[in-house]
């Protein structure tokens, strides 16, 4: 048999020994960001950039008290909505973009955020890792990976890929992680990323991946 294919055969047992341990382990992950609708949803993931989603619990219930829904939003004052977030960060340009994805929600799909990748990537401030969330928290749709930076940090440590660009990455782990875990495979990252695999100093003899991680030998000896 080829060396290649060879390869391939053991690194396809490899990442599925990874999802196997990550279902056993964190069978219940998901989605921090408290909400109970799409319009919620979609929300609190686009003031999710560059802030915790710890942060973003705690200021979008006053948000929502505020702008129910995707009309009462359109037609915010900006200046009101820049101070509801500020404390997120890039205020400024997160008001902007909710209103401009709030008025097309509106004016576009009948007030309802819509459940394709297409027209969620129509709305302003709305990028694939957003889509992604909304598509595969809300609507249990598997039409990509969610890539933040612990789904980065994490894919890269665990050599599923290379790369450094989100498309890219979410490319890679696509390519590597059936579909049939795309949803669940970023919530559990997302989450083991939290607990364990710390960006400055993963706990890696806490680890249950650690056996299946190219990164573990060379963090546990401290280089």
């Amino acid at each position: 048999m080829p060396k290649e294919s060879v390869e391939s055969a053991d690194e396809r047992r490899r990442v599925q020994g990874i999802l196997s341990r990550l279902q056993e382990n964190i069978p219940d992950a998901a989605c921090a960001l408290r909400h109970e609708s799409a319009y919620q949803l979609l929300v609190a993931t686009i003031l999710s950039a560059q802030c915790t989603d710890k942060r973003v619990n705690l200021v979008t219930p006053e948000l929502f008290r505020r702008y129910p829904d995707a009309a009462a939003l359109s037609g915010a004052d900006p200046a009101e909505l820049r101070e509801v977030v500020r404390s997120t960060g890039f205020f400024r340009n997160k008001a902007r973009n909710l209103i401009a994805a709030a008025t097309a929600i509106a004016r576009d799909f009948a007030g309802r955020v819509p459940d394709r990748m297409e027209d969620l990537l129509s709305l302003p401030g709305v990028a694939r890792k957003t889509a992604n969330v909304v598509l595969g928290t809300w609507f249990g749709i598997a039409d990509g990976v969610v890539v933040d930076t612990h789904v980065s940090r994490l894919s890269k440590r665990l050599g599923l890929t290379e790369a450094t660009d989100p498309l890219k990455i979410e490319r890679d782990l696509m390519a590597k992680v059936p579909r049939s875990h795309w949803i669940d495979f970023s919530h559990r990252l997302i989450h083991h990323g939290r607990r364990t695999c710390d960006a400055r100093r993963p706990r890696c003899a806490e680890c249950f991946l650690a056996e299946l991680c190219p990164s573990a030998e060379v963090h546990s000896a401290g280089r």
